[in-house]
C-alpha cells in the first residue's frame, strides 16, 4: 500500500493528498511534522535526508519533494489523466508546475509567513505589501491566461494545476485586497467543485495563526 508522511494542513502535502485523492489511491497517512515531529527519527532520516514532508513509499520506491511526487505518481497511476501523453502537451503541465514552485508559490508562502503565521507584533508591513502586490500580479497573470482555456495546461485537469490550485483556498482567504480576476474565480470554482480538492486542499488553518515554530 503507497504511505505518505505528513501533516493535513502543510501545504506541500495537501497538493500530494489532492492527487492522492484524484486517483482514488489506497495510502496510509502518517501524521509527521510539526507538533507529530518524527523528522529528525532515523527511521525517516534515512527516507529523506533533508528531514523534510512529503514523503512517500510506493512498494518500496521512496519519493520526496511534492512536485517530484506529484509528476511520479502522475505518471505511473494517472497515466490517461493527470499525465499528459503527448510530450508537446506534457510541457504545457510541467513549465506550470516549475513556475509556480519557483515563482507563485515562492512569494504566496512569504506572504502567508509573513501575514497570518507572524504573530502581530512582529510583522514586517513593508515585506508584506511587497508580497501582497507580487501575488496580485501573478494571479492577474494566470487570470489572463485562464481566458482562453478552463484549465492551465488546456482542456482539461492535469498535473498542472496541483500547485498553483493549492494556494486558491489560503489565498482567497485572507484577509487582504484581492486584484479581480474572474477566470481564475472560475478556475477556483471548478476546483473547488472537486470532492478531492474540498477533502485535502479547503482545510481550515486557523490553528497556524501566529505560529512560527512549524
Amino acid at each position: 500500500m503507497l504511505k505518505i508522511w505528513g501533516r493535513r494542513n502543510a501545504f506541500n502535502v495537501q497538493k500530494v493528498m489532492w492527487l492522492i485523492g484524484e486517483l482514488g489511491l489506497e495510502h496510509d497517512h502518517i501524521d509527521a511534522g510539526g507538533s507529530f515531529g518524527r523528522l529528525d527519527d532515523p527511521e525517516f532520516l534515512a527516507m529523506n535526508p533533508h528531514g523534510r514532508i512529503p514523503v512517500i513509499d510506493d512498494g518500496g520506491t521512496i519519493v520526496w519533494e511534492s512536485h517530484t511526487i506529484i509528476r511520479y505518481l502522475s505518471a505511473r497511476y494517472g497515466a490517461v489523466t493527470f499525465w499528459p501523453a503527448n510530450p508537446v502537451e506534457r510541457s504545457f503541465a510541467d513549465r506550470w508546475m516549475d513556475w509556480s514552485l519557483a515563482t507563485l508559490q515562492r512569494d504566496f508562502m512569504d506572504l502567508f509567513w509573513g501575514l497570518f503565521r507572524t504573530p502581530d507584533g512582529k510583522r514586517d508591513w513593508p515585506f508584506i505589501r511587497d508580497r501582497i502586490e507580487r501575488c496580485a500580479r501573478h494571479y492577474l497573470l494566470l487570470d489572463r491566461h485562464l481566458a482562453g482555456q478552463p484549465y492551465l495546461a488546456g482542456e482539461r485537469i492535469t498535473m498542472a494545476d496541483l500547485p498553483a490550485g493549492t494556494t486558491l483556498y489560503r489565498y482567497f482567504e485572507l484577509e487582504i485586497d484581492h486584484p479581480s480576476v474572474p477566470n481564475v474565480d472560475a478556475w477556483y470554482r471548478r476546483l473547488a467543485a472537486r470532492p478531492a480538492y474540498r477533502e485535502h486542499v479547503m482545510v481550515p488553518f486557523d490553528d497556524l495563526r501566529g505560529r512560527l515554530d512549524y
